[in-house]
């Protein structure tokens, strides 16, 4: 709190009132600390779109509370378009990401097909929020 206080040109306290409140107000949603995959053993880093079958109310609570389930989606996003859903998969290997496509995926409720692309290089990872 010291360091941001300084960086922005407050005194500690009124630093921290104002954290505080855009914690509360849900612009601070979380904290995290953004880890390299690669270096925790997670170098296959694959983004999965995913169609369902249906749209039928329980085909969609079913297929995400299966997702919800599985440690490998570190992301999932609801899309317009052709597909219904884009995952963003973490991996050991190229066969973790099979057995996790093959064994879970394809038998999540709902889903038609899956399209899988693989990140070769990461040019710019996810990182802050230009404010």
């Amino acid at each position: 709190m010291v360091a941001l206080a300084e960086q922005i040109g407050l005194s500690p306290t009124p630093c921290q009132r104002r954290v505080r409140r855009l914690e509360e107000t849900g612009v601070i949603a979380r904290y995290a600390a953004v880890l390299e995959p690669a270096r925790v053993g997670l170098p296959l880093q694959a983004f999965v779109l995913v169609a369902l079958s249906s749209h039928a109310e329980e085909v969609v609570e079913g297929f995400q509370k299966a997702l919800s389930a599985r440690p490998e989606v570190l992301a999932a996003y609801a899309m317009s378009g052709e597909m219904d859903y884009l995952l963003h998969v973490l991996a050991t290997d190229f066969e973790a990401y099979a057995d996790f496509a093959m064994r879970a995926l394809l038998r999540m409720p709902g889903v038609k097909e899956t399209k899988s692309s693989f990140v070769l290089t990461a040019l710019k990872p996810p990182g802050e929020i230009p404010v």
